[in-house]
């Protein structure tokens, strides 16, 4: 079975839309007709009722302590903001948490709107050096902040995790919960990679130190950058080699074999877990079928 050879790219929640061109230096002074992504911490500031995205923060009498401009959307300006952590909704609009806001919000403001929450963390988390502790500055060549006093030049955090789908054939699926799931919900295994490892290597020890089983045959399905707060998904399926479930207490809530016709509660289609697991249990459905 050769889930991920000989297919087109899949499209993800949050990937750039085509007609996006990233930038660094803003042209000048902001256009009137520019997109404006306005958080308060998290939240996206978005129309009530309606999803439009505001108008400059300052011409609804909010004050964005930053902004970053992000590019163009077909030739239309687009900066990213913060405003105060205790500011108020103006009239017509509120806040939202941006997972709320997937398949309401149009998809290519929505992809946007993941970039811009991302820039915004890091613009405010990377103020200061972190070697000598001086306030940093924004460089206009690339999307980074220097330190004046050393030197030490800064980048937006991207923080890259494997997931892993394991099947057993002829018709299970290995899924896991974690104690900070919804209740009843699964999901495929996943984890960090480590300093000094391949995805592959990283993929083998975490499905390993997690519920003790070894896989084999790694295979590369699809990525998906996931601006909680900033990580990049990176998914694969692998068959199942050895060993029995034996589930770490410090990672998982319990794990187990789930046959294909019966599966739990699973994520939201806004995440690529979601994707990964409809596409491997589709291609076994068929496979079962012939």
């Amino acid at each position: 079975m050769r889930e991920a050879a000989g297919r087109a790219m899949i499209e993800m929640p949050f990937a750039a839309p085509l007609d996006y061109v990233p930038g660094v230096a803003a042209p000048g002074e902001p256009h009137p007709e520019a997109l404006w992504f306005v958080f308060r911490e998290a939240r996206l500031l978005v129309g009530d009722g309606t999803m439009r995205l505001p108008p400059a923060p300052a011409a609804l009498g909010l004050a964005a302590s930053r902004h970053q401009f992000l590019g163009s959307l077909a030739g239309r300006e687009i900066y990213a903001c913060e405003v105060a952590a205790e500011a108020e909704p103006p009239a017509g609009f509120r806040w939202s948490d941006l997972r709320s806001l997937f398949s309401r919000l149009d998809d290519t403001l929505f992809a946007l709107a993941g970039r811009a929450l991302q820039i915004v963390d890091w613009d405010r988390t990377h103020r200061f050096c972190g070697r000598c502790g001086t306030p940093t500055a924004l460089r206009v060549v690339e999307r980074s902040r220097e330190c004046p006093a050393c030197g030490l030049v800064v980048y937006p955090r991207i923080a890259p995790a494997v997931m892993a789908l394991v099947k057993r054939e002829p018709d299970e699926i290995l899924l896991a919960r974690s104690q900070r799931f919804p209740a009843g919900m699964y999901s495929a295994l996943a984890g960090f990679v480590e300093p000094g490892e391949t995805l592959e290597q990283c993929l083998a020890r975490e499905v390993e130190e997690e519920v003790g089983v070894r896989v084999a045959n790694p295979r590369y399905f699809a990525s998906q950058p996931w601006p909680f707060p900033h990580s990049l998904m990176i998914a694969f399926v692998a068959d199942w080699a050895s060993g029995e479930i034996r589930v770490d207490p410090l990672e998982i809530e319990t794990a187990q074999w789930f046959k294909i016709h019966g599966l739990p509660q699973l994520p939201q289609p806004i995440s690529i877990a979601r994707r990964l697991i409809d596409a491997v249990v589709g291609n076994m459905q068929a496979a079962a079928g012939r």
